[in-house]
């Protein structure tokens, strides 16, 4: 564990974040263009006043789009589609709960520069955003729209699984939008109900799993007593190399029921390590992934 003079910090990681980020543009996926109007004519349907399609009601619908001529003649509820200008927006959640500033804030910090640059890299794409925080409720982030620099630095404590708060209240998401969820993964759930729930309505969906290194590859400790981030539980256990392989093991299966879980659902899995971040140059990872390009 690095000594508190030398370990980035969350500021370090959204000023880091915004000048990487710059480099980069969000990539727009064709789908994205269905949505609210704005600055690009888009090819589906959608707010301006060239008539497109029909098609028919679904509940939550705008009832001004509802063709009652065609309801009286047929009794059928059909909206009026029409083409439209669109505004690409970003919808990214970021994981705040406390096993994600696990160890000396590494975590924390390369999760700031990864939302930091997916932010501004939105800002080079001409792409509106929103920045979600999971905490004890999931919140958009004040003033998100402006520069990442000088955002307030995400405060990651809190004890709620951001499982459970996606059921019970998940954000107000921009349909047909790009999509980011930044997090450990460190959750007790089947990833599959969840997944089909965040990628309803996105034109896409991209899960990024963010470890330390030593989570990643744990070395024999011998004796030790661990303490659960986020519960508080104690347990004492001894760290062997047996131990090491059983836990990288798991962590495997871990991966492939989510990696398995976005295949289904049409997301993007990636994983990442906390401390590539600061010394690289590149977002590789995540231009690998199809998430951004170089400018």
């Amino acid at each position: 564990m690095n000594d508190s003079t030398s370990s980035p910090t969350i500021r370090d990681g959204l000023v880091r974040g915004r000048n990487l980020g710059l480099r980069y543009r969000l990539v727009l996926p064709q789908a994205s263009l269905r949505g609210r109007s704005g600055a690009r004519l888009g090819t589906a349907a959608g707010a301006s006043l060239d008539f497109h399609d029909y098609r028919d009601y679904h509940p939550g619908d705008d009832l001004r789009h509802l063709d009652w001529s065609v309801y009286a003649r047929s009794d059928r509820e059909v909206v009026k589609l029409f083409r439209e200008e669109v505004a690409p927006h970003l919808d990214l959640l970021l994981d705040c709960s406390r096993s994600m500033a696990e160890p000396a804030e590494v975590k924390a910090s390369a999760a700031a520069l990864l939302t930091a640059a997916c932010a501004a890299a939105a800002g080079q794409a001409q792409c509106s955003r929103t920045i979600w925080q999971a905490a004890e409720r999931i919140a958009a982030l004040p003033n998100s729209a402006d520069d990442p620099a000088a955002w307030q630095s995400p405060d990651f404590a809190t004890t709620h699984s951001p499982d459970r708060l996606l059921q019970h209240s998940p954000p107000a998401w921009r349909p047909h939008g790009v999509r980011v969820v930044i997090s450990d993964l460190l959750w007790d759930c089947d990833p599959r109900p969840l997944l089909s729930r965040l990628a309803d309505r996105a034109a896409s969906l991209t899960i990024i799993q963010l470890l330390s290194a030593w989570e990643e590859n744990p070395t024999p400790q011998g004796a030790s007593r661990l303490e659960d981030a986020e519960t508080g539980e104690v347990i004492d256990l001894v760290v062997n190399p047996a131990a090491c392989d059983s836990y990288r093991a798991a962590l495997q299966r871990h991966r492939e029921s989510w990696l398995n879980a976005c295949r289904a659902c049409g997301a993007t899995f990636v994983t990442v390590t906390a401390e590539d971040f600061f010394r690289s140059e590149r977002l590789s990872a995540l231009e690998n992934c199809g998430l951004l390009e170089v400018l």
